[in-house]
């Protein structure tokens, strides 16, 4: 389905057609319309089929359509800053075209970004993107205007509940009117999350897509190894790669990827370990 047919109005539409996006995905297709309507909804689709635009294009056409004079429009709470950093992206590239403010709100900076921050929060901007452990710290100090919040969504709702936000998005929510629109996205679709989708959504509308296959384009392997084999596994299959290829690996301690940095450098690779152990500067150099 094209975006001209979703209900996008106005400069948003001339900004998507500008961009070049023209076919909306299923997500997108489902979504846009029932947020325009002013629906709770509740999303699961897996990880790269546009979740975001699903939700950020339709809240944009409505503060475009209805700019209110309140002090923060839309509050969107997500599990890492990183996500946080992606979808302001998104915002100021879309804000070129529609007069929108937005401010993120995540851990790791100086003192300059906290006082960024807390000039949003205590003074008012269209969109706040936030960490929920960040905006807790700032709620706490009391200047925090959310009594005329409009819109909540939550990305990746079942990553924040695994990474044990419940008590802080709780908290969050007690400070937020009753009245408003929820939009809460996840990748999968447990119990906890239909929990606290019975909490904090009014009479949602479902929208479930098909989350077993890996996106377009992705090949999916398998190898049944002893955990001592598992470096020499990885540097084997990193052999079959092309001299200029791009290689992610995630491991799950610290300690395991510098011994397998360690061993991919003694075979002659160009790596490079990533951990929690980087200050906040040299995680974004």
């Amino acid at each position: 389905m094209k975006f001209s047919e979703l209900g996008l109005q106005g400069e948003l539409l001339e900004a998507i057609s500008y961009m070049g996006f023209t076919d909306a995905t299923p997500i997108q297709e489902k979504a846009i319309p029932l947020v325009l309507k002013n629906k709770d909804l509740l999303a699961c689709a897996q990880t790269g089929t546009g979740k975001t635009a699903a939700f950020l294009l339709p809240i944009l056409n409505k503060i475009g359509e209805h700019h209110d004079d309140v002090p923060i429009n839309t509050l969107i709470l997500v599990p890492t800053r990183e996500l946080a950093i992606q979808i302001e992206q998104q915002i100021q590239g879309l804000s070129y075209f529609v007069s929108v403010s937005s401010q993120l709100v995540y851990g790791g900076g100086d003192a300059k970004d906290w006082n960024e921050q807390k000039a949003a929060l205590k003074n008012g901007t269209d969109i706040i993107v936030a960490t929920p452990g960040k905006l807790i710290s700032h709620l706490k100090m009391g200047y925090v205007k959310f009594g005329q919040v409009k819109h909540l969504v939550m990305d990746e709702a079942d990553r924040m509940l695994d990474m044990g936000f419940y008590e802080d998005i709780m908290t969050i929510v007690s400070h937020l009117p009753e009245k408003r629109q929820t939009l809460m996205f996840s990748a999968t679709m447990p119990p906890d999350i239909r929990k606290l989708a019975k909490r904090m959504l009014h009479e949602p509308e479902e929208i479930v897509l098909e989350v077993s296959k890996p996106a377009e384009g992705i090949k999916q392997g398998v190898y049944l190894c002893y955990d001592k084999q598992k470096n020499e596994l990885v540097k084997n299959v990193l052999t079959r790669f092309t001299p200029e290829a791009h290689v992610i690996i995630f491991c799950s301690t610290k300690r395991a990827v510098g011994g397998l940095v360690q061993l991919l450098k003694k075979a002659g690779m160009s790596v490079h370990g990533f951990s929690s152990d980087f200050e906040q500067e040299k995680r974004e150099e």
